[in-house]
């Protein structure tokens, strides 16, 4: 019947198409205000928590998936170690930094003491986040679309999606993104010229240049580290596919959002719990209820008044 009316003379294209695109962005609205309100009233970055929610419903279809396809026990428990394995690799990549210690020396000034901390540089290992991913993924999508609008299928045979030269250029740009993220997001002259004028350095460096070569070089090592963990985890859905013959995707952007959401989520879950906690502690338990013990003592107040008056 859909096809039918789709074929059908009387239908108006433009109405379609108007119709079509009013309720793609209609619906698109709806999510946006739906993400604002999960923000306001619940837990976590709304617009976060439903690419989270879109993501873990298409698990099943994945599980279906590899049961449709036969896999045998040996192949569902690495399949499961696997995935077992990218969570906590992801969960370590997310949450790993490297500090570098900053010393600040003691200032007397007048009858005050200022200075005498100890502090540190935090530079993250996946700075990016999903980011390099994401960028790299756009790139690739460039010659299946120079293939399309050209018929040239040397281009697809050479660059097509999942071919030896697509995943080896896409590796090399994840890398590439990795590395320009962190240069533009952590200026190490900037940062070294700020510890020199507030008096710090960095135990066993000199201040100045030395102090902006070394966060350099530190921030390059703990980058490399960060882009080839996201080249591994990139590239294994297409190893698994390859082996297991199943189109069950475990890793890439789908994981590290899903992982970057729930840390968020216990994060903001963690402190709330901590708040509520330091409230109890500080008011002491009778303190409690806010305006209501204050309205229950202002009324036996008036009460006990009004009857001393009447008494006398």
């Amino acid at each position: 019947m859909g096809v039918a009316n789709y074929r059908s003379p009387n239908l108006n294209y433009f109405i379609f198409v108007l119709i079509a695109t009013s309720s793609i962005v209609a619906g698109t609205m709806f999510l946006l205000w739906l993400g604002e309100m999960i923000t306001e009233k619940g837990i976590g970055n709304g617009i976060s928590v439903l690419i989270f929610a879109g993501i873990v419903s298409r698990f099943p279809q994945y599980i279906a998936s590899g049961l449709v396809g036969r896999l045998s026990v040996f192949e569902w428990v690495i399949l499961i170690i696997v995935a077992i394995a990218v969570v906590i690799g992801t969960v370590y990549l997310q949450t790993s930094e490297r500090r570098i210690n900053v010393q600040y020396a003691k200032r007397v000034v007048g009858n005050k003491i200022y200075g005498g901390a100890s502090t540190y540089i935090p530079i993250k290992v996946n700075g990016g986040g999903v980011l390099p991913i994401i960028f790299a993924s756009a790139i690739m999508t460039l010659p299946s679309m120079l293939a399309t609008a050209t018929g040239a299928q040397w281009v697809s045979r050479w660059f097509g999606y999942g071919t030896p030269i697509y995943l080896i250029i896409y590796a090399l740009l994840i890398f590439f993104f990795a590395y320009f993220y962190n240069s533009v997001v952590i200026d190490p002259n900037d940062i070294s010229e700020n510890i020199k004028k507030y008096g710090g350095f960095i135990p066993g460096i000199r201040p100045g240049k030395p102090t902006s070569d070394y966060i350099t070089k530190t921030m390059m090592r703990v980058t490399f580290i960060g882009a080839l963990f996201l080249v591994v985890i990139s590239l294994l859905p297409y190893i698994i596919r390859s082996a297991s013959g199943v189109n069950i995707w475990i890793g890439g952007t789908s994981a590290l959002i899903a992982v970057g959401v729930s840390l968020d989520i216990m994060q903001q879950i963690e402190a709330h719990m901590i708040t509520r906690q330091y409230e109890g502690f500080m008011k002491k338990g009778k303190l409690r209820g806010g305006d209501n013990y204050v309205k229950t003592k202002f009324i036996i107040f008036w009460a006990s008044w009004s009857w001393k008056r009447y008494n006398s």
